[in-house]
C-alpha cells in the first residue's frame, strides 16, 4: 500500500539538498555528477542543470554490482550506465534519493572504479533513513528521517519534473 505523506515535501527537500551541494562544491574542481537510476538519476539531472554541468553528467545502474544480486535479482527495466566523461582525477558527486543500508552506494563506487580513479567521491542523498549496513555516510542531505523495516520512501517525478515522496509499506 502506498500513502502520501504530507511531512516529506520532496520540492523543498530538494532545494535543500541543492544548496548544500552548491555550497559544498564551492572550492571544488574537475567535478562531475553522477545519478544513481532511477531516483538518484533525477535529482542528479537537475543538479547538473543548476550548476551547469549538463556535460558532466552520468547515469548508474548498480544492478549488476550489488552483493545481494543473486538474493534479489534483477529488476525489470536495468539501464545502461553512461558516464560520457573522464572519471580519473575528477571529483565525483555520487547521486542518490534515499540512503538506508549503504549497499547501493557501495555497488555504485565499485562501479564508478571501473571506469577510472576519481580524486574523490561525494555522496548525496535526498533522505538519509538510518539502518546502515556498511560504514557509508552522506556528505550532503536534506533530512534524516526513521522509518519502522516494513516502510520505505519512493521518490517519483511528474511530467512536469517535479518530485514527490511517498512511504510504501510492504
Amino acid at each position: 500500500m502506498t500513502m502520501p505523506n504530507p511531512d516529506f515535501d520532496a520540492e523543498a527537500l530538494y532545494q535543500v539538498l541543492a544548496q548544500r551541494v552548491k555550497a559544498g562544491l564551492s572550492n571544488a574542481r574537475n567535478t562531475a555528477i553522477v545519478g544513481i537510476y532511477s531516483g538518484g538519476a533525477w535529482l542528479a539531472e537537475r543538479l547538473a542543470d543548476e550548476l551547469q554541468l549538463k556535460d558532466r553528467l552520468g547515469f548508474i545502474d548498480v544492478s549488476f554490482y550489488r552483493d545481494d544480486y543473486a538474493e534479489k535479482g534483477l529488476h525489470a527495466e536495468v539501464k545502461p550506465t553512461q558516464i560520457p566523461f573522464e572519471v580519473e582525477g575528477a571529483t565525483i558527486v555520487l547521486v542518490d534519493d534515499v540512503l538506508y543500508t549503504g549497499r547501493t552506494t557501495r555497488a555504485a563506487i565499485n562501479e564508478l572504479f571501473d571506469y577510472g580513479r576519481p580524486a574523490r567521491i561525494m555522496l548525496a542523498a535526498l533522505v538519509d533513513r538510518g539502518g546502515r549496513e556498511l560504514p557509508i555516510a552522506a556528505d550532503f542531505v536534506a533530512d534524516t528521517v526513521s522509518l519502522s523495516d516494513d516502510q520505505q520512501l519512493v521518490l517519483q517525478r511528474a511530467d512536469d519534473g517535479r518530485f514527490s515522496l511517498t512511504v510504501d509499506h510492504a
